[in-house]
């Protein structure tokens, strides 16, 4: 459910851009922050649906462009994927599990994105970042266990790890 404060920034930030807010806006993104699973969007088409039953898969992919617009939602992508929406916008960087399609933040450490720039070539200068992992999240959450991606802290595990005896079988 959210907050007052997050409307309140939903509101401040689409009057900021010169636009207003709607309900379709609000549902849409209420959903991106109930559920922090990266969805695409069919996926908060799907979810959207039950609150707004007359709501079209335009409208939806409308809201998602204006949430990105005004800087209140990340479009996540990968290789040939549809794109995927992510409300976290601390600095953190995306895993990408192959096997399941899954997405997680990743929290990155204190000055890895300066160390990141600072490989750049004189006269470079990137106004973004993006770090993105693929492979097998073996160590990660199991999706019944909130239905939310948590971010997981740089250089840990999600779960606790594996004794040498149960790892290999």
């Amino acid at each position: 459910m959210p907050t007052t404060a997050t409307r309140d920034a939903l509101l401040q930030r689409l009057a900021d851009s010169g636009l207003r807010s709607t309900p379709q806006r609000e549902v849409v993104y209420n959903v991106l922050l109930d559920q922090r699973d990266h969805p695409t969007a069919e996926e908060v088409f799907a979810r959207v649906k039950p609150d707004l039953p007359t709501i079209s898969l335009a409208t939806v992919y409308n809201c998602l462009e204006t949430l990105v617009q005004c800087h209140l939602v990340r479009a996540v992508n990968f290789e040939r994927s549809p794109t995927r929406y992510c409300p976290n916008l601390r600095p953190h960087a995306h895993f990408h599990d192959e096997q399941t399609g899954r997405t997680f933040d990743i929290d990155l450490p204190e000055g890895v994105l300066s160390q990141v720039n600072s490989v750049l070539p004189c006269g470079f200068d990137a106004s973004s970042v993006e770090i993105t992992f693929r492979g097998l999240a073996s160590g990660a959450p199991s999706a019944s266990t909130s239905g939310t991606s948590a971010a997981v802290p740089a250089g840990r595990t999600a779960e606790p790890p594996r004794s040498p005896a149960t790892a290999q079988g």
